[in-house]
């Protein structure tokens, strides 16, 4: 049973017959190129078809002209957009190898070399497979009507069948014939449509600097990805510890110390309204809109406003700052806002509630951040925790610097060191 349905396979795939279909729209795209050469070849030299030669056969003149038409259609290849739309075509209806390939964002001189000489190849093949499609329906249709003509009717020549005129029984075998032949034509379309799906792959997929092209921008985009992760982890992760921070002080506190409880009730909707603007700047760079209507990114400047937040919050923290703070470059300083950001979180999350310092130096051509808050022994390590410090090693590390974190004495201390002066 399974011979037999691996036999009937390709006459039922529908694969087999979009391939029978590429073969001869690449014979039909061919027509134009080969029809004008042969009738240039009969112009201008003496031994080009003639209308009284034997046209049974192509001969020696017949194959040099199709081989001239042929590298004639190739040579549209170049045209732009020629590859693209053929190599769409390719993966539509032959499939294969070449289904699993890139897509180009755009087509080098090679590319469009091994593209042009895919469609001559096409070409010329596929005006074989018309031809052949053609002879054979039409001896297939001929060997069918038999049984009511008492002969093949006169359809032209025929390559397979040229004279046949059975009697008796034999009119009736004659329509299994046609069949056979039929299927015969199909196993071979089948056969040649999958080596076409194998080669397709060479001429019109990726070279080498095209993959390596297609696996940089994936890379970028998963770095973008992880930018954006980390830009939600940081913000909407630190205003949800001071949110859960103050409503949980508000309620123990709420009927003795009414002000008290009014003051976190305060600190709670600003950082709300904090969190709320830092999702719409992440929204902003998901939809990919313009530079200019994206909320604008926290940098160095805004570390004494997440530490007023952290007082608010409960918290005893204090900051101190050296140096030109404000000449650090954008891209640093909203990188190192960040890693405050981790740090002041961390302390309000796992801190053993003592004073939280955050101190920012700018001197010497460096930047260094340190956020230090007191710890009651190790951290025990949260399930699926880890990743804001993990997300604050790469980001300095792409940047040139240097993390360190860890606890020492009962001070848990988070430092970042970045150098900004020397063209970074």
């Amino acid at each position: 049973m399974g011979i037999l349905r691996a036999a009937a396979a390709p006459l039922v795939s529908a694969r087999t017959y979009t391939r029978w279909v590429y073969l001869v729209l690449g014979g039909a795209l061919f027509t134009p190129f080969f029809i004008a050469v042969f009738v240039l070849m009969s112009l201008v030299t003496p031994w080009g078809p003639t209308p009284g030669s034997d046209q049974s056969g192509l001969g020696g003149e017949g194959y040099i002209g199709t081989a001239v038409a042929a590298l004639l259609g190739g040579a549209t290849g170049f045209i732009p957009g020629v590859h693209a739309a053929q190599s769409q075509v390719a993966r539509s209806l032959l499939g294969g190898p070449l289904a699993d390939e890139p897509r180009l964002a755009g087509a080098d001189w090679r590319t469009r070399v091994r593209g042009a000489c895919w469609l001559a190849l096409l070409f010329a093949v596929g005006l074989g497979v018309c031809l052949a499609t053609m002879v054979v329906l039409t001896d297939a249709a001929s060997l069918a009507l038999i049984p009511l003509f008492g002969s093949a009717p006169d359809l032209g020549q025929r390559i397979i069948l040229v004279d046949w005129s059975p009697s008796g029984a034999e009119r009736w075998a004659a329509p299994f014939a046609g069949a056979g032949l039929l299927v015969l034509f199909v196993y071979a379309v089948a056969l040649l449509g999958a080596g076409a799906s194998r080669l397709a792959r060479p001429f019109l997929g990726a070279s080498a600097a095209d993959r390596l092209a297609a696996v940089r921008a994936r890379a970028a985009d998963l770095g973008e990805r992880n930018r954006l992760a980390a830009e939600l982890h940081d913000s909407i992760g630190h205003a949800l510890s001071v949110v859960a921070l103050q409503a949980g002080a508000a309620s123990r506190v709420i009927e003795r110390d009414p002000e008290f409880a009014r003051g976190a009730l305060e600190a709670i909707a600003d950082q709300a309204r904090t969190a709320t603007a830092e999702l719409d700047h992440v929204l902003g760079l998901l939809r990919e809109k313009a530079p200019g209507d994206r909320a604008p990114q926290r940098a160095l400047a805004d570390v004494p406003h997440l530490v007023e937040a952290a007082r608010t919050a409960g918290t005893e923290a204090e900051y101190t700052a050296r140096g030109p703070v404000g000449e650090v470059p954008p891209v640093v300083s909203r990188e190192l806002y960040r890693i405050c950001q981790e740090g002041v979180t961390n302390a309000l999350r796992h801190g053993a509630g003592g004073p939280v310092r955050v101190r920012v130096d700018a001197a010497d051509g460096r930047v260094r951040v340190e956020v230090v808050n007191p710890c009651a022994g190790r951290r025990p390590r949260r399930r699926g925790g880890g990743r804001g410090l993990e997300g604050a090693r790469e980001r300095v590390r792409l940047l040139g610097g240097e993390l360190r974190a860890g606890a020492e004495d009962g001070v848990w201390r988070l430092e970042a060191d970045i150098p900004w002066k020397s063209g970074r």
